[in-house]
């Protein structure tokens, strides 16, 4: 691993850390795992680009109101509805009526979202050159843009370094997203040389400028893991029909995709049978 601790003198090497229990990656990425999911359900009852503005109670049901890109709008009518996003977000871009229970709103605007004030940067090769200099693309700096940077390559394919931006969001909106890559594109030079000042292909994702991941009070985060809040109201009309099931809920494993798992498996088992 190299360490980069100041402007004036050059990364040093030094033992890098061993995952335990070992790390893995699904063959396709992600996506390969949400395809698996979606082909299991009936594609008729799947609607999607749709932005729920408002749920509402009445008369033992719940109504919905989504918008499409267009403008579009739809209403729906449920008996249950699972929060699959965010607690602050839930509470910044969804109306209630009636509202929330006041220390439930609160609870949920306070929860911050991992990863939403983040960034990250990845740059693609053709293949992990650095290995060949006895590196193991692992890296973490002081001096940035990049504060930890890891290999991302695939297995006998493309070489693949990504790294987590240290710069504030605050900061970084007020840059455009070329710049923020060519500082990221000159760091990789300085720690692996220069064969890493032109990869193939490169890609920079700002979750802070995400409108269905962030709110602006994710803008000033320190973006760590939050201790779970309550997933359903205790009392009111809302006690029966409305569970969060976000990552954000889990008890667990907060902000991660585990998370992600047992948020939504503890609130369908929480639905009434």
């Amino acid at each position: 691993m190299l360490v980069e601790r100041s402007h004036h003198e050059p990364a040093v090497r030094t033992l890098g850390f061993k995952s335990s229990p070992p790390s893995m990656r699904i063959v396709g990425g992600m996506t390969a795992l949400i395809d698996a999911l979606y082909s299991r359900l009936d594609a008729k009852r799947v609607v999607t680009n749709q932005s729920v503005k408002s749920v509402s109670y009445a008369d033992s049901s719940v109504e919905i109101i989504s918008e499409d890109a267009s403008g579009q709008v739809t209403i729906w009518h449920t008996k249950q509805v699972l929060l699959a996003l965010p607690p602050r977000l839930v509470e910044a871009s969804i109306t209630f009526e009636p509202n929330l229970p006041t220390d439930l709103s609160e609870e949920w605007r306070n929860t911050v979202t991992w990863m939403a004030p983040h960034a990250k940067y990845f740059a693609v090769y053709d293949s992990p050159f650095w290995r060949g200099q006895g590196l193991s693309g692992a890296a973490r700096s002081s001096q940035g843009p990049m504060v930890e940077i890891h290999d991302a390559s695939i297995t006998a394919g493309s070489g693949a370094l990504f790294g987590f931006i240290g710069v504030p969001a605050s900061v970084r909106q007020s840059v455009s997203t070329e710049v923020l890559k060519d500082h990221c594109r000159a760091q990789l030079v300085r720690l692996f040389g220069e064969q890493a000042a032109a990869p193939k292909c490169e890609y920079l994702k700002d979750w802070s400028q995400d409108l269905f991941t962030a709110t602006i009070a994710d803008v000033s985060s320190n973006g760590q893991h939050a201790l779970a809040p309550r997933s359903k109201s205790a009392s009111g009309v809302w006690s029966g029909c409305l569970t969060g099931i976000g990552s954000e809920w889990s008890p667990q494993f907060s902000g991660y995709l585990a998370g992600a798992i047992e948020a939504a498996t503890l609130g369908v088992q929480s639905l009434p049978k």
